[in-house]
């Protein structure tokens, strides 16, 4: 798979979550609904261009684990398996 995205998008692999505490408590899908996910940056756009016409980097790069907003990717499905593409802007947070 060779995907190039455009503009600021990014391409997300998104990373499973543990549904169980460390204590044993399960988690239900219900309590997650409204927070933020966890991904892996796949790919990675050139950047959005400012009113000048200038390139803006952006701030993550590929291999980086991200925090992101919910509902902000879309969903696709690429040789049966899910990923997400999204804006820059859907990113909260990078995971050092």
């Amino acid at each position: 798979m060779n995907l190039k995205p455009l503009s600021n998008r990014v391409f997300i692999e998104p990373v499973s979550e543990d549904k169980t505490t460390k204590s044993g408590i399960v988690i239900p899908d219900t309590a997650e609904r409204e927070k933020p996910m966890k991904g892996k940056i796949l790919a990675t756009g050139p950047g959005k261009l400012n009113e000048k016409g200038e390139r803006i980097a952006m701030s993550v790069k590929v291999g980086d684990v991200v925090l992101f907003k919910k509902y902000g990717p879309d969903e696709i499905e690429v040789d049966s398996k899910k990923y997400l593409v999204g804006d820059e802007d859907d990113i909260l947070a990078i995971i050092e």
